[in-house]
Parts: C-alpha cells; structure tokens; sequence
C-alpha cells in the first residue's frame, strides 16, 4: 500500500461529522481519525508505517462487534494542529513529541477535551533526536558563538526545548542571549540556507537530512543534556471510554508495526522513506537498527521523569502553566493491549551503539565492533558505500561516518557529531587530535 500526504489545508474543510468515533454514535459505520507527522519520522509506528503496512484496518476488522470501521488517516507537518484538531473532537488519536504532548495536555484540560497519553513512539534516552546545526560554511564552532546570533527553531517543540538548556548550560540567556525566531522547520530550514539565520534547532528528520543533503552541519548534539526525548501517540479521554476496544486495537497494530521495524529495518527505512520523499539513508540513521531513535510502545519511567521535567521549560516559555503529567499518563490501555509482553517492553533497553555500513544494492547493513574496523571496510569498498555510521564517541549518536567530526587518538579512529565535544576530547588526551574524514580512512586502509 503506497502512502501519499495528505494536504492538511483540505482536512481542516472536512465536515465535523466524518470526523471522530465519538460523533458516529450508534451509526454502522464508524470512522476513527489518526492524527500523524509522516516526516517526523519517529513516530512511523504510529504513522506512516502503521498505515502503510495496514495493521491497524486488520486489527479493526478483527473486532467482529458488527461495527464496519474507516480509518482516517490525517498528516500534519507539526503537532500543533494536531492537538488542535483532537480539541476540536475532529483526531481521536495523534502522535507527537513530548514537549507538544504537555501542549497537548493543556489544551486538553483547559477546553474541558481531556486527552492522555497512551504508548510512546520513539525515543531516546539521552537527547539525541534533537540537533543545532549551522551552515557548511559557518565558522560558528560552540554554543557560546552563538550568542547574539540569530537561531532558528519551533516554539514549543521538544527542539525548542533543547535549545533553551543547551544556551543555559553554556551560559546563555536563551530569551536575550540569542534572537529566536520562531519558524516552522522547513521555513528554519530555508533560512539556514538563506543566511537569515545562523544557526537551526530542529527535531528528527531535519538536522540528519540537511546534514546529509550538505546544507548544513551540526553544532551541537542534543544528546549532550543527558535528558531523555520521546515521542508519543495521545487519544482523547472521551474516545478511550467509549471506544476502548478501538484504542487497544491501535495499540495493538502499532505493536505490530514495531516489532516489524525492529525486525526489518532497512525495509521499513525504505517504505518510510517512499511515503515521505525522505532519503532512506535519513530514515535509517534515525530508524535503523542501532539509529538514533528507538522503538517501544511502552510507557517507560525514565521518559515520564522527562516530561514532568520538561514542564519548567514550557512554563518560562508562558506556553503553559502547570501540568499534571501524572493524570496525563495513562498507560491502562497499553499494557491490556499488550498483555503479558508488557512488562518485557516495558524493561527492555535501547540496543548497543554500533556502526553500520549499507553497501548499494543490499537489503542488509553490515555492523562493524568499531569504527576504525567500519573505515576499513570503507576503504577498501568506496564505490560500493550507500551510507556508513558511526555513534559519537561520547553520547552514542548515530551519524554520517562522512559527516562525523574524526579525531585520531593513537592508533584509535575516534568519531564525534559536533566538534565541540571532539575539542573537550582531544584537550583531556595529550597526543589525541581532530583529523579529517579522508585522513581518518587512510590510516584505517
């Protein structure tokens, strides 16, 4: 099944009455409308891929409750009208990040639509979907360059939220250290290259894919706060009563389309990419096997804890007052969906850094124990490389190998996403030095 976005303007004509479980009532027919951000790509399993491997319609079809089921599949570029739309009762079920998830908590709770969050997506547990990144050319090289320049972000977003403790932690005042503008990411995107900004906060996939595209190179990684980041699928609390076996089926199917991930990730990284117009190399270092996002629908403590801690962040913003994440989270749902593989999700780490090769014309990567032992297998194949990643060295995240900032440490090749953390590196190990790509694959030959 091929996936083609859908055109947010057209959605919002829709009438009130195709929209939403809750207004079929007793009717046949009942039409469940899914909420998504096909390019933000670490929600695929509650979005894109979900929808184009179909699991969700069978789940629905199984229920055998003499209902016939619809499923409305709206794309949005943001969470934001999301949330919107699910105040609205036009979405019963959306997916986004976690700083738009407290958004949407509020919202919810202010025009009397409460909503909750009920499964997580993608996640990362030390920060890394979020990146700062500058232009090729910039001679931007710390946090601290960036004051009094302009940065590019999305208010309110999880981004956003990485750069305000980014600035902080660096001694910026993130409301009058920096002039902010506030864009949405292909608009920042488009200023970046423009040079009317210099510097752009985004979240998965855009730092990866200027990155990739050389329009742009990173800064900072987020990964750097040590603070998780996640995204999550919301329902509103009136479709979750009414339609429980609904929302358990949803999640059911995005367990499925989870497990199909983490079992194919090149396939997926391919379907996704074919849905959005992305490059599959982009989905992958976000999505692959040892990407920077990974997947599980349960609802974990440590990301609980980040988002009761993202709150204070929203507050200053005056994006929000206070937020009772407590009551927001409801994993009820989830784990009766799930059954006795909860537990098993819910315990489950993240898998172990590694770099990965994709050689042209294969549906497999290869996985290399280090990065000096990926350059030489790069090395020694430099025509038959689609992509090669590399983790930071000091956080873990996945990047370009070609894209990574190298540093030589004796007869150890050492990648980094920024090169600022490659600079606090080579400071505390004497001998140690930053090196270029092409010297850090001849001494790896």
């Amino acid at each position: 099944m091929k996936i083609k976005p859908v055109v947010a303007g057209l959605l919002l004509l829709a009438p009130l009455t195709a929209c939403g479980s809750a207004q079929a009532g007793d009717s046949s027919t009942v039409t469940v409308t899914v909420g998504y951000q096909s390019k933000t790509i670490n929600t695929v399993t509650a979005g894109t891929l979900l929808r184009s491997l179909g699991y969700f319609e069978k789940e629905l079809d199984a229920l055998h409750d003499g209902k016939t089921y619809k499923v409305d599949w709206q794309d949005y570029a943001t969470g934001a009208p999301i949330t919107a739309q699910m105040t609205a009762g036009k979405i019963d079920i959306g997916s986004m990040g976690d700083f738009p998830l407290l958004i949407n908590a509020a919202r919810g709770k202010q025009l009397g639509k409460p909503t909750h969050l009920v499964s997580v997506t993608g996640y990362n547990l030390r920060g890394g979907l979020n990146t700062i990144v500058t232009a090729p050319d910039s001679k931007l090289a710390s946090l601290a360059d960036l004051r009094g320049r302009k940065v590019s972000t999305s208010v309110g977003s999880a981004a956003d939220g990485t750069l305000v403790r980014a600035l902080q932690r660096a001694g910026i005042d993130p409301d009058k250290g920096v002039e902010k503008l506030n864009q949405q990411p292909a608009v920042g995107a488009s200023a970046l290259s423009a040079g009317s900004t210099d510097a752009l906060s985004q979240f998965v996939a855009w730092p990866g894919l200027l990155t990739y595209q050389g329009k742009a190179k990173a800064l900072y990684d987020g990964a750097e706060l040590n603070l998780p980041t996640f995204h999550g699928v919301t329902a509103r609390e009136d479709f979750a009563e009414q339609r429980p076996a609904v929302l358990e089926a949803f999640l059911k199917a995005q367990a499925e389309a989870t497990d199909y991930l983490n079992r194919h990730p090149v396939a997926a990284a391919e379907s996704v990419a074919e849905a959005t117009g992305l490059p599959p190399e982009v989905v992958y270092l976000y999505n692959g096997a040892h990407g920077i996002s990974t997947f599980d629908p349960a609802v974990k403590p440590q990301l609980v804890s980040a988002l009761k801690q993202d709150v204070s962040v929203l507050k200053a913003a005056k994006l929000t007052g206070d937020i009772d994440v407590d009551s927001f989270v409801d994993d009820r749902y989830v784990r009766k969906a799930l059954g006795s593989g909860y537990a098993k999700r819910l315990a489950a780490a993240p898998p172990a850094s590694a770099s990965e090769v994709w050689p042209k014309g294969s549906s497999e990567t290869r996985t290399f124990k280090t990065p000096a032992e990926l350059l030489t297998y790069v090395s020694a194949h430099k025509d038959g490389i689609r992509a090669a990643y590399v983790p930071d060295a000091t956080t873990g995240t996945l990047w370009f190998a070609d894209k990574a900032v190298w540093v030589a440490d004796g007869d150890r090749l050492l990648p980094f996403v920024a090169p600022e953390t490659a600079r606090a590196y080579v400071s505390s190990h004497g001998g140690a030095r930053v090196v270029t790509y092409a010297d850090a694959l001849e001494r790896a030959s």
